[in-house]
């Protein structure tokens, strides 16, 4: 290792809301400076920018403007905050929500900047939460399963419309044109990198887990032409030589330094998603350690010498993670999302009236109200499924169910047992794994929830284990960092790095067996309801949740 003192990395996590950059001294770690650019466009699920075009039921979309914003605004920022010099900084590298995904020209323009595409709703970038693809990815699926593809059990039995194909397939069929004019299908974590180097490339991780890239190749032509004959030759546009995570993409250009104000030529790491690159934040990049990203969603990631089928999960993917080694990834489409609809909808003045006079956040206040209760004193047992459900059900057509109220249920009782479903679906999530052979040996938290102490201990009580903590409050931004520092040669590889710049206590939250023995008891019944409403095809299911559904988008077409 070459790394000293004097070397320092920045880290640059692309939100749902806001970019974040990280300085980060390459020798440990340690964190010197940040910023934050909130985007001006935050999520865009109403209207087009600037004008009157609206927007269907589950659209989510963003703008690379904000992203851009990023890069001129909060990396320049967080070197200022910490103090050194621009010349010390020898490498950057970032990560991306996923599937955020957009069409593009050759050159990299995306195409709701060419002109006269702007009110064309497909012209722009999708986030990951963009679900009205949904009827897409079940095509695919159904297909997938008939023809019995080789690729479709390495994705649990189901892909996601979240993913690439089901986005892409909804914009052929819905504006050829624009389809048509794309000639680049492109993660956001890609496009960003080609913004920074000038040079085009793809990363393992993205290709793998929301591309369906597997064992050297994407889904055939002659599968996508089975689901419409124009998709032959969607591959075309995702480029098939893919990148190594903590390899050099490229260097900064004259532009981009200009942008950044960073020394023209310094190393830019291949482009990474946002859960996975914290594996190595946290140092958890061993075979065993599922790492829990928990914010707006969770998203699960583990690596592990052995490949096996774990149904429902978001996919296993060679070198997905760190090179060498099986990654797998699962999910829950909403965790703190649910949290922030509950405070902002379902919450009567009063008790923000309460919250501020006792000077806390009327989340901070619930949270104390909730923790005062005892296991299962609310009588009620939740369906996290307010965003759909990612793992293990891989349907996003769900929606959420609470049973038990009644005229005496207060909101913090229903704040405390949406706390328990996210954590049913994390245990969920966990047992799923285990079934199918592949031992989760530590459990690894981060994310904004844990700073949360009451969620974290819930969490602990559900899963019946140990809950070990990230020791950086910017996972993703310190893990792109670590990439930062491999690409620029600092370190042979990101084992080497995680293991110096990375950080987690161990079993920072311990189980209380008397609780956990409660949470058993609500767990079987969280079962019991999460097969219910979530396996309609089963004997004594009932899928009233998708009739509603599409009662609901066909009265708001």
């Amino acid at each position: 290792m070459n790394a000293n003192n004097d070397h320092y990395v920045i880290g640059v996590d692309f939100g749902t809301l806001s970019g974040r950059a990280v300085v980060v001294r390459v020798s440990d770690g340690a964190e010197v400076g940040s910023a934050v650019h909130e985007y001006a466009h935050r999520v865009i699920e109403d209207r087009l920018p600037g004008t009157d075009v609206k927007l269907g039921p589950d659209w989510a979309l963003q703008s690379p403007q904000d992203w851009r914003e990023v890069l001129r605004t909060a990396v320049p920022e967080a070197v200022a905050a910490s103090g050194i010099s621009p010349s010390q900084v020898i490498g950057l590298g970032t990560d991306f929500t996923a599937c955020t995904v957009l069409p593009a020209t050759a050159g990299g323009t995306p195409l709701c900047e060419v002109d006269g595409l702007a009110e064309r709703p497909h012209a722009w970038p999708k986030l990951w939460k963009h679900h009205s693809a949904q009827p897409h990815a079940d095509r695919i699926n159904a297909l997938a399963e008939r023809r019995g593809e080789s690729w479709l059990p390495r994705y649990g039995g189901k892909i996601s419309s979240e993913w690439q194909f089901a986005k892409g397939l909804q914009v052929l069929e819905e504006d050829p044109e624009v389809y048509g004019l794309a000639e680049r299908w492109i993660e956001a974590a890609d496009w960003i990198i080609w913004q920074l180097t000038g040079v085009e490339s793809r990363n393992t991780c993205t290709a793998g887990y929301k591309g369906v890239f597997q064992d050297g190749a994407y889904p055939s032509d002659d599968f996508l032409a089975e689901l419409n004959p124009a998709f032959a030759g969607f591959t075309g546009k995702l480029g098939r030589e893919l990148a190594p995570l903590g390899g050099l993409a490229g260097r900064l250009t004259a532009e981009a330094a200009e942008w950044t104000k960073l020394p023209e030529g310094i190393a830019i790491a291949v482009g990474n998603v946002d859960a996975h690159v914290t594996a190595a934040a946290a140092d958890a990049v061993r075979p065993g350690q599922m790492v829990a990203i928990m914010g707006t969603s969770t998203c699960h990631v583990m690596s592990s010498d052995a490949l096996a089928e774990v149904p429902g999960m978001c996919g296993v993917v060679r070198d997905g993670i760190v090179p060498g080694l099986w990654g797998y990834e699962a999910g829950q489409s909403g965790v703190g999302d649910i949290f922030g609809w509950f405070v902002d909808t379902c919450v009567p003045a009063s008790y923000e009236r309460e919250a501020g006079r006792l000077g806390r956040t009327v989340h901070e206040h619930l949270t104390e109200l909730a923790a005062a209760q005892k296991v299962g004193e609310h009588g009620l047992v939740a369906l996290d499924w307010h965003n759909g459900n990612r793992s293990v059900l891989v349907d996003h057509d769900l929606s959420a169910v609470i049973v038990g109220q009644t005229l005496a249920t207060r909101p913090e009782h229903t704040y405390r047992a949406l706390i328990e479903a996210t954590a049913f679906g994390a245990r969920m999530i966990v047992e799923t794994f285990e079934d199918a052979g592949v031992p989760v040996e530590e459990f690894v938290a981060a994310g904004g929830l844990l700073k949360n102490r009451f969620l974290m201990q819930v969490y602990a009580d559900v899963l019946r284990r140990p809950i070990s903590v990230i020791g950086s409050e910017q996972g993703p931004a310190l893990g792109s960092a670590v990439h930062a520092a491999v690409a620029a040669g600092a370190y042979p590889g990101i084992g080497e790095a995680a293991a110096a710049m990375g950080k987690r206590t161990e079993a920072a939250y311990v189980p209380d067996a008397g609780r956990a023995d409660a949470y058993d008891r609500l767990y079987a019944e969280y079962c019991h309801l999460h097969d219910h409403f979530g396996r309609g095809e089963h004997p004594h299911g009932n899928d009233v949740l998708h009739r509603l559904r599409a009662l609901r988008n066909e009265v708001t077409a």
